[in-house]
């Protein structure tokens, strides 16, 4: 397994640092290290991906809240495992890294490839399909290859040029200080070539809108604000870049029976209050079926009962929570005579009983005997 230190830690700041003093800190950090600047060291290059890395789980709230609780394994377990080279981090921080410095892809001049959009799918599942997981297709609506060019974006038998403003590099640079300033060639828009003759299917885009059918596969435990990562399923790269990925965020219906805390699930049984005073057994719903509980004589309300390993699997290593039985006594409402009757004796023998207890207390009696 490879260690990798604490992200605060890479980026020197403290865990309650605000986007300011993580986007400052980076930055420190990103001029240091940059490849442009540090030509064939591979040690900065290693801490230009670990700060990246960093900054990429502190800048995004989601991820820093995951972090923050579960640590790099709370971040894998979601689908985030960091970047694969320089060639994601550019992707993902161009417009940081011409902001920060005005430069950013240097790695990918006269390259035309561009990784795909990311997409987003929100799927509503029922309280059930959330606890033990489900697989389901869903339609995702996306640019993909257009089938005419291939998704270069040319008519048949022709092919994109050398742009003449960049000569193919993709961008337009000059010295300015210490530094060589690079910026998007606004003929090419940073491909390095341009289309004399497009794709009439695409309009030279290289792309046209598809709908498609994703497999889902859900796992259990899953709640409300969950996120799953589709690994290139989102839109197509163009010119031959990586596809993006769909992030499916989940929504979770609320239950009519079951409450949710965590993995845990609780439940209200009502019982009458003679059975509350007697003691008994009752039959209860659980997520897999019903279940017969035992209940002691004299419980009151807010007394609970906890059904070990009754709950909601856990995502992080999959051991079920508990279920938790809240009894809600009822009190009749409509008795008929006959009930009345054994109420009324059962009242007047409760306060000759008290009557009782308060004589031996004015006596200053011991009352535990009683």
């Amino acid at each position: 397994m490879t260690y990798k230190r604490d992200y605060y830690e890479v980026l020197s700041v403290g865990r309650n640092a605000d986007d300011s003093e993580v986007k400052a800190a980076y930055r420190r950090l990103a001029l240091q290290y940059h490849p442009d600047r540090n030509p064939g060291d591979k040690e900065a290059e290693e801490k230009f991906k670990e700060a990246a890395e960093a900054y990429e789980v502190l800048r995004d709230p989601n991820k820093r809240n995951i972090y923050n609780q579960f640590g790099h394994q709370g971040l894998e377990g979601s689908g985030f495992s960091g970047f694969g080279g320089f060639e994601d981090i550019f992707a993902s921080f161009g417009d940081i890294f011409e902001d920060f410095f005005g430069f950013g892809r240097s790695r990918q001049s006269g390259s035309r490839s561009r990784r795909g959009s990311d997409l987003r799918y929100d799927m509503t599942l029922s309280f059930m399909e959330a606890a033990f997981g489900t697989e389901t297709e869903i339609d995702v609506t996306k640019a993909d290859r257009c089938p005419a060019c291939g998704g270069n974006g040319c008519a048949p038998d022709t092919h994109p040029e050398t742009c003449s403003q960049c000569r193919g590099t993709g961008q337009l640079s000059r010295t300015q200080g210490f530094f060589t300033v690079r910026t998007t060639c606004h003929a090419c828009h940073g491909s390095g070539q341009v289309i004399v003759d497009p794709c009439k299917q695409c309009d030279g885009a290289g792309q046209v809108a598809v709908r498609k059918k994703v497999s889902v596969k859900i796992p259990a435990g899953v709640d409300t604000g969950s996120r799953l990562r589709l690994t290139g399923e989102g839109e197509a790269g163009l010119y031959g870049g990586p596809g993006g990925d769909l992030y499916v965020f989940i929504h979770v219906e609320p239950h009519e029976f079951f409450e949710r805390n965590n993995t845990d699930v609780i439940c209200q049984i009502p019982i009458t209050f003679v059975q509350a005073a007697l003691g008994g057994k009752v039959n209860v719903p659980t997520l897999t079926g019903e279940k017969s509980v035992d209940f002691k004589k004299g419980i009151q309300p807010g007394d609970l009962v906890r059904l070990r390993g009754e709950g909601i699997p856990s995502l992080r290593h999959g051991n079920r929570g508990d279920q938790i039985i809240q009894w809600d006594i009822r009190t009749p409402s409509h008795l008929n005579k006959k009930q009345e009757e054994l109420l009324r004796e059962f009242t007047r023998l409760e306060t000759r009983k008290l009557s009782t207890k308060i004589k031996n207390i004015l006596k200053g009696e011991n009352l535990e005997a009683i």
